[in-house]
């Protein structure tokens, strides 16, 4: 297997990133890495910026995830700023401001970005769903209680990672990574003459 470096501190991504990219034949290596969060609306230029300070540190390929809460009626919010939200407010404080509110409507979205010279990509996934009235479940983390996927009854929160991972935002942005990771590979691979 090949290795990439994951850097985050969250080991609950981490988890979830290693179950997508092993079916791709790489292994995610955990490099603890608090993000020094750039200022932009932009999940893919935060995410891009980061991968790019975190590779002066292992000089090996090395990718970085950030994700985003975007409730409609909050024309957004919290969005690229949902870190912060969550540790300021919590969910408490986002269904306090979703109090009387009759579309809840939201969705999640991940950027991936890898830095494995002479590459810098980013991959980007979304999924659509809504705001839950109460907080449910005990899995997942950050805003997972309250938010229930599209076609689902359940929250993040209620699932298992694997069931979290047909819907997950993360999981669509790693899979878009893998997927392009085998692509270079084929790249790199030299012609095999056929024998007829």
């Amino acid at each position: 297997m090949r290795r990439i470096y994951f850097a985050t501190s969250n080991k609950n991504k981490f988890n979830e990133a290693s179950r997508i990219l092993e079916k791709y034949g790489y292994e995610l290596v955990l490099f603890s890495f608090e993000k020094r969060e750039l200022q932009s609306t932009d999940l893919g230029e935060i995410a891009l910026q980061s991968a790019l300070i975190a590779y002066t540190y292992v000089n090996a390929p090395v990718v970085v995830e950030d994700s985003g809460l975007f409730i409609k009626a909050l024309n957004g919010f919290p969005g690229p700023f949902s870190s912060y939200v969550y540790k300021t407010i919590g969910v408490r404080g986002v269904l306090k401001l979703m109090e009387g509110v009759t579309d809840r409507s939201a969705y999640f979205e991940a950027a991936v970005a890898i830095v494995m010279p002479p590459f810098e990509r980013v991959f980007k996934g979304s999924v659509y769903g809504r705001i839950a009235d109460s907080p449910r479940g005990t899995g997942g983390f950050g805003f997972d209680p309250i938010f229930i996927p599209e076609n689902e009854d359940r929250t993040f929160a209620e699932m298992s990672v694997e069931e979290k991972n047909r819907y997950s935002h993360r999981a669509r942005a790693f899979e878009k990574l893998g997927i392009w990771l085998k692509s270079i590979e084929l790249r790199e691979k030299p012609m095999q003459k056929e024998l007829i």
